[in-house]
């Protein structure tokens, strides 16, 4: 192994393995392959100083703060993340109990503890609760398209916007009420751009929307921090697996290198990173975020991918959800509240105008989450999606906090309420190596693209075989939605189902290490009923459509 541009030592002989990002869909993947009797030489390359990816616990304002994933969805037997947490002892008393692991929410976000209109006032629950009632059940009609031979409309957004235009022709209130509940409804539409992870629920593709299994549980959070899962990965792998700061260049595959320290010895992979650090491989595990792809694809593969890779990972969508904390010394809200709702009269999901970000971009929060007391500090949580996510990164923190506090005090009708004292927030899609949130199956793309890219590379007859790249991290980001996991999904967007799924092997004897990676892309191509490629919320709570939810971008 050239020593340019690093020192990491050269193994020796045997096959060696390298996964290429240190994510969750990375360390699952390495975790599982060292556990194998016939453990390759194995290394990560991972392009930052630290291993998780859009899991990120930090700690702040006295205590710990998800700025990446956030919850477990549906935190049951089905759902891998949740046994992990459980195996590790993550998880409190209360999370682990039957009776929590049996609550049925139907993927849906909770409702609020109040709501606060632009103009001051507070909105009627009543009202709220009636409008998330449709809301609900015309997201849950939109799944059932997905066996269908065809879809009126091809987005989601155009779907709910058709049914929405139907229930309103037969609105009995006043032309003042009807506009409230279409901006009711609009809040809504915000909440599902966050938990696809999209700018407009008009770019989800309607026909595989429905492909996102929903599990029982009640949405639970970790105590100690959502980076527990990964430090307790990271424990179990073999010293210097982990190599950081090594962003990777380009990866030359379909090819023969070779190094001084292996004389006579030939690689059909060759990983070159920013550095000029070469490593030669036999096998290679891409886990990197499919927004860092969509960026690099033109330069990061050499020879390029195959035109119908390229073309699936152009396709499917890829999407910023961000959050923003507001550290108080005083708590403004009532003590039993957990939810606060944000809602402008002024909007609504029927009409499409393009937001003029310097001016509005705050009218895509969907409001905030109340996190628990860390003793001084009263902290909320703010969750946002979209192009108005992107723009807020640009922001200073001073015109951030001077922005919210204006909306704080213009919908509670406080003038005077105290500005809050520190604001965190993540910025996913400013991030070099992620460029976003998580993914969603997009108008335009299928559940099949997410299988396509799970296939390993070459892809040509006799040399498949040989298996020498593959584009696991892709569907493991696509199944990993940022947000949550709420599935037990083999799938694209859930690189915790593969951690906790045992190696299946129907071979007389010891199965090969070639065996092990032929079960990664098998457990890749997920069935299609559960194929949903929603970056779990680990994060975001956006993640609905994984296991995984890594919610909150």
């Amino acid at each position: 192994m050239e020593p340019s541009g690093g020192s990491v030592e050269a193994p020796g002989r045997g096959l060696r393995v390298l996964v290429v990002g240190g994510g969750i869909a990375g360390l699952g993947a390495v975790q599982r392959l060292c556990r194998h009797p016939a453990s390759p030489h194995l290394r990560v390359l991972e392009a930052t100083a630290r291993a998780g990816g859009r899991i990120r616990s930090e700690r702040s304002f006295g205590g710990v703060v998800e700025v990446g994933a956030h919850w477990i969805h549906g935190p049951s037997q089905g759902n891998p993340v949740f046994q992990l947490a459980a195996k590790y002892g993550l998880l409190g008393e209360k999370e682990l109990s039957e009776e929590n692991q049996l609550v049925e929410t139907g993927g849906h976000v909770g409702l609020p503890s109040v709501s606060f209109a632009s103009s001051g006032r507070t909105v009627s629950l009543e009202l709220v609760v009636e409008l998330a009632t449709l809301f609900h059940g015309l997201i849950d009609r939109a799944r059932e398209f997905l066996h269908a031979a065809e879809t009126p409309v091809p987005s989601v957004g155009e779907y709910l916007k058709q049914e929405v235009s139907r229930h309103m022709a037969r609105w009995a209130e006043d032309e003042e009420t009807k506009k409230l509940k279409l901006a009711v409804l609009n809040s809504f539409f915000n909440v599902e751009c966050c938990v696809s992870g999209t700018h407009s629920m008009d770019l989800v593709a309607l026909a595989p929307f429905g492909e996102y299994t929903v599990l029982p549980g009640l949405d639970c959070t970790f105590p100690g921090g959502y980076q527990g899962l990964t430090n307790h990965i990271m424990a179990s792998l073999p010293r210097d697996t982990m190599v950081f700061n090594k962003p990777v260049k380009t990866i030359h595959w379909s090819g023969s290198f070779q190094e001084a320290a292996s004389p006579g010895e030939t690689f059909p992979v060759l990983v070159e990173c920013e550095d000029g650090a070469r490593f030669p491989a036999h096998h290679v595990l891409v886990t990197v975020p499919l927004g860092f792809l969509k960026e690099h694809l033109d330069t990061f593969f050499e020879p390029p991918l195959p035109a119908e890779k390229a073309e699936a990972i152009r396709k499917i969508g890829f999407g910023t959800s961000n959050k923003i904390f507001l550290e108080f010394e005083e708590p403004f809200w009532e003590p039993d509240c957990q939810h606060i709702q944000v809602v402008w009269e002024d909007t609504s999901p029927l009409e499409d105008t393009a937001p003029e970000l310097p001016a509005t971009w705050f009218k895509k929060l969907i409001g905030f989450f109340v996190l628990p007391s860390f003793g001084s500090s009263h902290v909320l949580c703010g969750f946002i999606a979209g192009l108005e996510s992107e723009f807020m990164e640009t922001l200073s923190d001073e015109e951030l906090l001077r922005s919210l506090t204006q909306v704080l005090r213009r919908v509670t009708g406080n003038p005077q309420l105290p500005a809050p004292r520190s604001v965190l927030r993540s910025c996913w899609h400013s991030a070099p190596y992620t460029r976003g949130s998580y993914s969603y199956v997009a108008v335009g793309s299928t559940g099949d693209d997410i299988d396509l890219l799970a296939q390993p590379l070459p892809m040509d007859g006799k040399e498949a075989q040989v298996s020498e790249l593959q584009l696991l991290g892709v569907q493991l980001e696509l199944a990993l939605h940022l947000s949550r996991l709420p599935g037990p999904q083999p799938g694209p967007s859930s690189a915790t189902t593969v951690l906790a799924l045992p190696v299946p092997c129907s071979c007389s004897g010891p199965c090969s290490l070639f065996d092990v990676i032929s079960w990664f892309a098998a457990l890749l191509s997920p069935d299609p009923v559960c194929r949903r490629s929603h970056t779990s919320d680990v994060l975001l709570h956006h993640a609905r459509r994984s296991a995984v939810w890594l919610e909150g971008g």
